[in-house]
């Protein structure tokens, strides 16, 4: 099949527009799915529907538009199969949140313990309620603007500030349950407080 000129043009546009957000999609859809299989299926779905849409995107926010659109892939592929119980994501052994060079070499002890808190960390933020999960990722590991993200997930700005302070603070009290039991290996489990 051959493209015209025009359909040529509408591909190479969309391509330098949406895939510079591709890992950033990724990311998000591993919290969200907690699989890294349909993490890959799930941003394959976003990219096939916001190519179709592409013409009808307004203004230039493609992040938090390709994020919406991840957003109601995951929720509806949850949808469909909601008998399926979720895997946790593979490691592939790499911690992908540390550049590959640092200033100081790190003590082989500093290192474990950073792994370990790390690990902490993405497992406190995976226990958490999807509507602040979601935002969480969002913000402190995406860094999304509250608008991007208010887009993102369709809600009104204030709605995603308070989900963002409740999820912090979940995962505030989360995290400091486990450092006063004093275990790393213990198992991880957010409670969200009634308001």
């Amino acid at each position: 099949m051959l493209l015209n000129n025009h359909d040529g043009d509408r591909a190479r546009r969309f391509r330098d527009a949406a895939l510079p957000h591709l890992d950033a999609l990724y990311t998000v859809a591993c919290y969200i799915t907690r699989s890294p299989a349909d993490a890959e299926d799930a941003v394959q779905e976003c990219y096939l529907r916001a190519f179709r849409h592409f013409d009808g995107l307004r203004g230039t926010d493609m992040k938090p538009w390709l994020m919406a659109i991840l957003r109601n892939v995951c929720r509806a592929e949850f949808a469909r199969r909601s008998n399926v119980v979720i895997m946790e994501p593979q490691s592939d052994g790499v911690d992908h949140g540390v550049p590959l060079w640092q200033e100081e070499q790190e003590s082989p002890e500093g290192g474990i313990v950073r792994r370990q808190n790390a690990e902490t960390v993405r497992a406190l933020l995976k226990a958490l309620p999807e509507q602040f999960r979601e935002v969480v990722v969002f913000r402190d590991i995406e860094e999304l603007s509250y608008r991007e993200i208010a887009q993102a997930v369709d809600a009104p700005i204030g709605t995603v500030m308070s989900r963002l302070a409740r999820g912090r603070g979940m995962l505030r009290a989360a995290w400091r349950r486990l450092e006063n039991a004093g275990a790393n290996n213990a198992r991880v489990h957010v409670v969200e407080r009634p308001i």
